[in-house]
C-alpha cells in the first residue's frame, strides 16, 4: 500500500478553513485507514498534548463516517487536516460527498451505530460542515483551557 500523501499547506482563505502549517493527509477510503487518521493526530499533536485523547476519538469518528456514509468508502479517498495553536485544535475531514448532508441523528440505546456526530456535538466546543464541488468537509475544534496562575485545580 502506498504511503499517505502527507504535507503542510498554506492558508487558502478565511474562516473555518485550514491554516498555515496544518498537517494534511489524504488516505484511501477503506476501514484500515481510520487508524492512520488517528496517526495523523499523533503526528500533529504528540501523545502528551492535553487534548490528545478527545481529538483522536473525534477524528476517528469523522474518518469512520467518511468511509461508511460517503463516496469515499466506494473506492475514493478522504483527507484529514489537523491544525493546532496555543488556543485551539481544529480537525477537518473532507470526503467524497454523499447524497445528503451529515445528520446528527439520535439513535436508540440498543443501536450499534449512529453516535459519531452526537459525540462531535457533545465533546467539541464548535463544529460544522461545508458541502462544495461534490465534497463534504466536517470539522470540529477543541479549546485549550487556560488556568490562571495561583488557582487551585
Amino acid at each position: 500500500m502506498a504511503p499517505p500523501d502527507l504535507h503542510r499547506v498554506e492558508r487558502v482563505g478565511g474562516g473555518d478553513e485550514p491554516e498555515p502549517g496544518d498537517l494534511v493527509v489524504r488516505l484511501p477510503g477503506i476501514p484500515s485507514q481510520v487508524s492512520r487518521a488517528r496517526g495523523v493526530v499523533t503526528a500533529a499533536l504528540g501523545r502528551d498534548h492535553p487534548l490528545y485523547d478527545d481529538v483522536v476519538l473525534l477524528t476517528s469518528e469523522l474518518a469512520t463516517n467518511a468511509i461508511l456514509h460517503t463516496r469515499s468508502g466506494a473506492g475514493g479517498s478522504f483527507t484529514v487536516t489537523v491544525t493546532c495553536s496555543e488556543a485551539v485544535v481544529r480537525v477537518f475531514v473532507s470526503d467524497g460527498g454523499a447524497d445528503g448532508p451529515p445528520c446528527v441523528c439520535r439513535t436508540s440505546a440498543q443501536s450499534t451505530s449512529g453516535r459519531g456526530l452526537p459525540l462531535i456535538e457533545a465533546l467539541s466546543h464548535r463544529w460544522g460542515f461545508t458541502r462544495a464541488a461534490g465534497t463534504t468537509t466536517v470539522w470540529f475544534e477543541l479549546l485549550q483551557a487556560r488556568v490562571p496562575a495561583g488557582v487551585a485545580v
